[in-house]
Formats: C-alpha cells, sequence, structure tokens
C-alpha cells in the first residue's frame, strides 16, 4: 500500500486527499489537497470559481500526535473575492476559521479541558495556557446546544468568582435539567439584562419563576418591563439563613473587641470558641460544645444572637408547612427588631423587605440549591484551571463542563470502538 493512500485512510479528513508525507526526527508533515474545485468564503460560505489570484496560501494545521512525533497538516490555499466579506482565503472543512488547529485536535483539547487540570493537558498536548483558552473558546462557540434557551421555565440566578479581586461570573442556569445555560463577565443589573435580550420577549414569557439571592440588581434586571413580566422572584432561603450567620459573627467580633481591650486574656479564650458559634450543634466537637454550654449559662448578647439564628435555621426545616414558615417568620422578624442587637435589625428589615419572594421560595418549592451545586462545581473547575487571563476562557470552560454540551472525539465520529 502506497504511504500517501495510507495516510488517507488513517486520517480521513473530510474534503481532502493526501499529496505527500514527509518524516523528521520530531515530526510528521502531511501534504494535502482539497477535493473541491470551487473556493469557499470561510464566513458565509459564498463559492465562486472566480479565483482572486493564482498564488497559493501556505497553511499549517497542528493534527493529532501520531505516536510521539508532532503531526502537521501543509496545504496550499486560495484567495477569493466576497461579495460581503472581501478577499479572503478559502475555508477548509476539516479546521474552523481562523485556527491552526484541526477540528480533531481541538475535540480532545476541549474534553481533556473538563477532566484534567491546565498544566497537565498543556505539557501533554505541548500547547500554551493562551492556547488552551482560545480552542475552548471556539470549541464551546460551535458545540454548544443553540436551543438551550428554549423551554426555561424555571431558572438561577447567581454570580462566581473567576480569579481574585473583583473578577464575576454571571451563571443562569436551568433547574429541570441542571446545568448553566447562559453566562458573561460581571454581577450586576447591566449584565443580567444581556441575558433577557438574548432570551428575547417571546420565550421571557414563559419563565414561570426565577430563584436567587437577594442582590438588588438581580431583582431590578428581571422586574424591568418584558424581561419576566410572569415570574416569580424567590429568594433562596439558604442565603437567609446564611445572613443569620453574618450578624451572629458580627454580633460575635464587637463582643471579642471589647473583651480585648478590657480582658486580653478572656479575649484569647473567646476567639478560639468562634466555630462553636457558627458550626451546626450536630457538628460541634466535644471541646465546641463545652464552649457552647459555658455561652449559654454565661447568657448576654452572644447567647441571644445564637438562638436568633439558631430560630431562623429551624424556620427552613423541610418538615415545616408553608403556613407555619409564614407565622414564624413574621415572629422572627418582631423578635429580632426588639433585640438591641444592631446586626439582627438590620437583618430583620431586610427579611422584611424581601418578605415576598422568601416565602414564595417556600410556596413554590423554588430555591438555589441546584445553581448552588453548579457553583460548587464551578469552583472547582475554575480551581483546577487556574492560570486563565481571560473571563471568556474561564466561562467557555464552564460551559464545555457543565453547561448542554455534547462532546465527540475523534475516534467517535470514525465510528470506533473504545
Amino acid at each position: 500500500m502506497r504511504v500517501t493512500t495510507a495516510f488517507n485512510r488513517l486520517l480521513d479528513l473530510p474534503g481532502t486527499r493526501v499529496m505527500g508525507v514527509a518524516f523528521t526526527a520530531s515530526m510528521v508533515v502531511v501534504t494535502v489537497g482539497l477535493r473541491r474545485r470551487r473556493p469557499v468564503c470561510p464566513h458565509c460560505e459564498y463559492t465562486t470559481g472566480v479565483r482572486h489570484d493564482t498564488r497559493p496560501v501556505a497553511s499549517v494545521w497542528r493534527h493529532l500526535d501520531l505516536g510521539a512525533r508532532r503531526l502537521e497538516i501543509h496545504a496550499g490555499l486560495r484567495r477569493l473575492d466576497c461579495p460581503l466579506h472581501g478577499v479572503v482565503v478559502e475555508g477548509v472543512p476539516f479546521a474552523r476559521h481562523g485556527s491552526k488547529f484541526t477540528r480533531d485536535f481541538e475535540a480532545l483539547v476541549g474534553w481533556l479541558a473538563t477532566t484534567m487540570d491546565q498544566t497537565a493537558l498543556a505539557r501533554m498536548l505541548r500547547i500554551d495556557w493562551d492556547t488552551v483558552g482560545r480552542i475552548i473558546s471556539r470549541v464551546m462557540g460551535e458545540v454548544l446546544d443553540p436551543g438551550r434557551l428554549d423551554d426555561l421555565f424555571v431558572i438561577g440566578v447567581d454570580e462566581v468568582a473567576w480569579r481574585k479581586g473583583q473578577n464575576y461570573l454571571t451563571l443562569v442556569s436551568s433547574h429541570s435539567p441542571a446545568q448553566v445555560v447562559w453566562g458573561a463577565q460581571g454581577r450586576d443589573a447591566a449584565t443580567l439584562d444581556g441575558f433577557f435580550t438574548e432570551l428575547g420577549p417571546e420565550r421571557s414569557t414563559a419563565v414561570q419563576a426565577v430563584s436567587m439571592d437577594m442582590s438588588a440588581g438581580y431583582e431590578k434586571s428581571v422586574r424591568r418591563p418584558g424581561h419576566a413580566p410572569a415570574a416569580t422572584i424567590c429568594f433562596d432561603p439558604f442565603h437567609v439563613v446564611a445572613l443569620g450567620t453574618k450578624a451572629l459573627d458580627t454580633v460575635r467580633r464587637e463582643h471579642w473587641q471589647i473583651l480585648r481591650r478590657s480582658d486580653p486574656t478572656a479575649a484569647k479564650r473567646f476567639k478560639g470558641a468562634r466555630w462553636a458559634l457558627l458550626k451546626r450543634p450536630e457538628n460541634l466537637t466535644e471541646d465546641q460544645a463545652a464552649a457552647l454550654r459555658r455561652f449559654r449559662r454565661a447568657g448576654g448578647a452572644i447567647w441571644r444572637a445564637y438562638t436568633l439564628r439558631e430560630a431562623l435555621r429551624a424556620i427552613f426545616a423541610p418538615d415545616l408547612a408553608y403556613p407555619d414558615v409564614e407565622h414564624l417568620l413574621d415572629r422572627f422578624c418582631a423578635k429580632a427588631s426588639r433585640s438591641g442587637l444592631k446586626p439582627f435589625v438590620t437583618l430583620a428589615r431586610t427579611i422584611t423587605r424581601h418578605r415576598d419572594g422568601i416565602l414564595a421560595a417556600i410556596r413554590l418549592h423554588v430555591n438555589n440549591a441546584r445553581h448552588e451545586g453548579l457553583n460548587r462545581r464551578v469552583r472547582l473547575i475554575l480551581t483546577r484551571a487556574y492560570g486563565f487571563h481571560s473571563a471568556q476562557a474561564a466561562l467557555a470552560l464552564i460551559m464545555l463542563t457543565i453547561g448542554p454540551v455534547t462532546h465527540v472525539l475523534p475516534h467517535e465520529r470514525l465510528g470506533a470502538g473504545p
């Protein structure tokens, strides 16, 4: 069998025929020619029999390695004059426009990026971090399900930090199935406005509920005219309890500051008991449980703050019926307002202001638990891919991993077995 015939069958690059094969110490160079006679615009598929000039454009693409050797595809491409895009180099069926890698190579990078850290991927495939980011952005742009925004009835909205500093992504997820369907850089109302612009007025009317934390920006965007006219905003009870824990910690720190000035020894012992107050009672160690008993005997502001936080947590127990939750939440706000503890007075006002949305989450059984579960995976993804320098690359990796994407590896495209 001739070597060109063997490589035709081995590579199986669509729309090409192998013209020549050359071997070096570290590389295999395969020269191919396009089977089609008329050049095609890579942007709009416009085709013409008239070339812009007769000089071929030498082009090179990286393909899947052949053993330990790099494999490069070489071809001479034609120029054409497209009515819409001007003079361009013709597109090829085995690579995306603007890429120096074949589709098979990029498909492998896209899948590996969802399962291994970026440093290992870059070493294994002999490409740099920035190249990985550009590849997964191209792959995500093509394989992401175009119908992912159809039939959205219950959605969740939250932000996640993609790198240190004030660098956030806003993610929108579908509750069923649980997957991220949209994302953008930023975490304000204008960022979420972009989602509703892409969703469009017709699909926006189908949204029945939106779960979120008590972010003023997201609420403002959802309530804009035409964004989600039929949707009920549901404030996640988990974030309400988290605000209660934050208020308790504020009271604890204020008390510690007082002790630090009056009795440094007692302040040192008190500081070590932080987790006795902040952890769930069933998760306390023996020493932490003993510290909590001492707080109960001492009473005062710390114990009042702790009992308020525990009362708030008990309100959202799964076995309580909606009327009981409504009654207990109002009682908590009244008690917290009279507690004399400024952080809990502020918390009571916050809960009162968002009362309808909090109760809607209980009534409709809609919360951000699924979105928070996705966010935990997002944080793992971003930690594993530490080193991305753009929000677009980070978002592309998130969508490739937990978005509506079906990965097709090269051997699956060929129909080969495992």
